[in-house]
């Protein structure tokens, strides 16, 4: 099975609906029997290259008090925590993901079997120890931990390889009806949006086995 997953690297949500899809596919024990891909989406195309602090991106945002957005925050992090996932979003910072997401997609491309680890280092990085990662010298440690070549990072970073496939992928979620992130499709037959329940992707999951 071929599971195809729209997401950000600084959306909650997404990292919260890929574990939970991860615990569907075990209790199937189908982890040995799908392939997981990602696919980039920008909630913010637009946003700076230079990273702010979270917390006063969304107070800004949703013109609310620096206690409101925390407590926005805290309903995120107690869903995370039901999922084994220790959220600081306290700690996280805001920018442009464009250049993370051409590092997965390149990875994806190359060493495929580095990808989805290399997806949840940045995963954990971002959300559960509020490390950054927009840019060239953020990022070259997750890709050296992962046996990437660091020459070709800087070569990525430095050319415009894959910023084609970024948009791509961005021009294919309008297309198939994915405003928002996460959206799974599972063997381009059931779309799947949100961090749903567990068993909402093990139902997708069965549907998709039975459809063949």
């Amino acid at each position: 099975m071929r599971i195809e997953i729209w997401a950000d690297l600084v959306c909650p949500w997404c990292f919260i609906g890929k574990r939970r899809l991860q615990q569907a596919l075990s209790e199937l024990e189908m982890n040995d029997k799908t392939e997981l891909v990602h696919r980039a989406f920008q909630l913010d195309p637009q946003a700076s290259t230079h990273s702010v602090p979270t917390m006063e991106h969304l107070a800004a945002k949703y013109g609310v008090s620096p206690e409101q957005t925390l407590e926005m925050m805290s309903e995120v992090t107690d869903v995370a925590a039901t999922v084994g996932l220790d959220y600081h979003l306290d700690r996280t910072m805001t920018g442009n993901t464009r250049d993370v997401h051409r590092l997965v997609l390149w990875t994806q491309d190359h060493q495929p079997e580095q990808a989805q680890p290399l997806l949840e280092d940045l995963y954990s990085a971002y959300f559960e120890r509020g490390e950054r990662i927009f840019t060239l010298d953020d990022l070259r440690p997750f890709a050296e931990a992962r046996g990437l070549d660091s020459s070709i990072v800087t070569d990525l970073f430095d050319g415009r390889d894959y910023l084609d496939s970024v948009a791509r992928d961005q021009d294919d979620a309008r297309e198939i009806g994915a405003s928002g992130v996460p959206f799974f499709v599972f063997d381009r037959r059931i779309g799947l949006s949100g961090a749903q329940p567990m068993s909402a992707f093990a139902e997708a999951i069965t549907q998709t086995r039975e459809a063949r």
